[in-house]
């Protein structure tokens, strides 16, 4: 079912959002505390995305993130004040590789899914009726994830962020009753985070915000958890949570 998590605040190393923590994500891919629904483990990859002046860094890997030594070596060497990484546990019949592991990426956006779309591919038939061929022909892999990344970038073209990120799980959870959608979006400055039958919780003081699938820290206090059916806005110094169903 995936962790995933999303930071703004001072700059730090891309290795530290990855490592930092009584249970920090890394620890999340093999001692998950909440994952609701199936799965035990977080082993089907990992990735992390983070913004500079030039663009959107990307580094993403099939293999287990406790195996893969640049998550202490040469991510600690790069810094951003906004990343967005994601573990992965796939889903039976979806394929393991580094295409299908999370965040995807295009231009100043970072996205990633964490939970499961039931009866995909089919219950998404008509949804991907009004998006253009040449962009499903595009698909980064064949998951669920995936294509609701593609769902969403056709949104994001004439919608704002939030409004394009609530419709749409509004809709797949109207098309494939039962889905978990918890998305994750991103474009360093602000996120926005959904909760659908799977946990999500936030942590802001002020100077940072983190938006994740646990608290990465179990003696902070000022982690807290979004209700289900919520949508979360998350900016240095704003942080707004409302009803999907309002």
């Amino acid at each position: 079912m995936c962790r995933q998590l999303g930071y703004l605040g001072p700059a730090r190393s891309v290795g530290d959002v990855l490592t930092a923590g009584t249970s920090s994500l890394m620890q999340q891919s093999w001692a998950p505390r909440d994952m609701r629904g199936g799965g035990t483990v977080n082993a089907d990859g990992f990735g992390a995305a983070w913004w500079t002046d030039d663009g959107v860094g990307l580094y993403r890997n099939p293999m287990p993130i406790w195996t893969d030594p640049a998550v202490t070596d040469t991510l600690t060497s790069v810094r951003s004040t906004a990343v967005l990484a994601a573990i992965r546990s796939a889903t039976v019949g979806m394929p393991v590789d580094r295409s299908a592991c999370a965040p995807f990426v295009a231009g100043r956006w970072a996205f990633g899914h964490n939970g499961v779309v039931t009866g995909w591919p089919h219950s998404l038939a008509d949804l991907v009726a009004d998006v253009p061929a040449v962009d499903l022909l595009r698909l980064p892999a064949p998951t669920d994830a995936a294509t609701l990344w593609v769902l969403l970038q056709h949104r994001l073209t004439r919608q704002e962020p939030g409004e394009a990120v609530a419709g749409l799980v509004r809709d797949v959870d109207a098309a494939a009753p039962g889905s978990r959608l918890n998305l994750l979006l991103g474009d360093g400055r602000t996120l926005w985070a959904t909760a659908v039958h799977h946990a999500l919780s936030v942590r802001a003081d002020g100077e940072s915000v983190t938006v994740a699938s646990e608290p990465t820290d179990d003696d902070d206090p000022a982690w807290r958890p979004v209700p289900d059916r919520s949508i979360v806005t998350a900016a240095v110094g704003v942080l707004d949570i409302t009803p999907l169903d309002r």
